[in-house]
């Protein structure tokens, strides 16, 4: 197990995610994990996750109610580790055409509808495997083949390419699978539900956050 500092992670809650099923898995890596519902309880944490289920502008609505936006960019600018999942990956960019409210903006680039194809049904639903990019401490050179579960209707087009580290294809074209870049890394996938793959990934992560205090 990774062992981490007593309530080292703040996992953000904010109405729009499955908090049960990631504290449980992180948990099971040895790792503490708070709910951080406010900016005053960032301030003890080690590293954030930002979860979520549901639709973008829903979600950027909850973050705004519970004054989270600001402190979540100021805390990314900071040089704060992050980790966003599923909606949480998409909430990072500047905007969605699944609504009109703007995005946290913490990395350039929007959101777009998955194409529409015959035979290849929306949401894109199930296991996939990644196609590795540039790597990151999520996906490593040298990292094995890593089948991951997928839920959604959107995909991120990063401005930068270079923040890539995932892809995946859908209907023939690769998509925005995973996103790394300074200390925010982002997976469209369900690490907490993608089995060894998942675990696998979330470890790597917390031992880039051991390795990394400090710097």
């Amino acid at each position: 197990m990774v062992e981490l500092q007593q309530s080292s992670i703040g996992l953000v809650d904010y109405g729009m995610g499955n908090l049960h099923s990631v504290q449980r898995a992180f948990e099971r890596l040895g790792a503490s994990v708070v709910p951080v519902g406010s900016a005053a309880a960032m301030e003890d944490c080690q590293a954030l996750v930002l979860p979520g289920v549901g639709a973008f502008d829903p979600a950027m609505e909850q973050l705004e109610q519970a004054a989270l936006v600001e402190p979540l960019r100021q805390w990314c600018a900071g040089g704060g580790p992050l980790l966003g999942i599923c909606l949480g990956l998409q909430l990072l960019f500047e905007g969605s055409d699944e609504g009109s409210r703007a995005g946290l903006g913490i990395l350039a680039g929007r959101v777009k509808a998955l194409p529409r194809r015959p035979g290849h049904p929306i949401p894109h639903m199930g296991w996939e495997p990644l196609l590795p990019a540039q790597p990151s401490p999520l996906l490593p050179a040298g990292a094995p083949e890593a089948w991951m579960y997928f839920v959604h209707s959107y995909a991120a087009e990063p401005a930068d390419p270079r923040c890539t580290t995932a892809q995946v294809s859908f209907a023939g074209d690769p998509l925005t699978a995973a996103v790394w870049q300074g200390r925010v890394g982002a997976c469209q996938f369900h690490p907490e539900k993608s089995g060894p793959s998942g675990e696998a990934m979330l470890r790597r992560w917390l031992a880039w956050l051991q390795q990394s205090r400090g710097q």
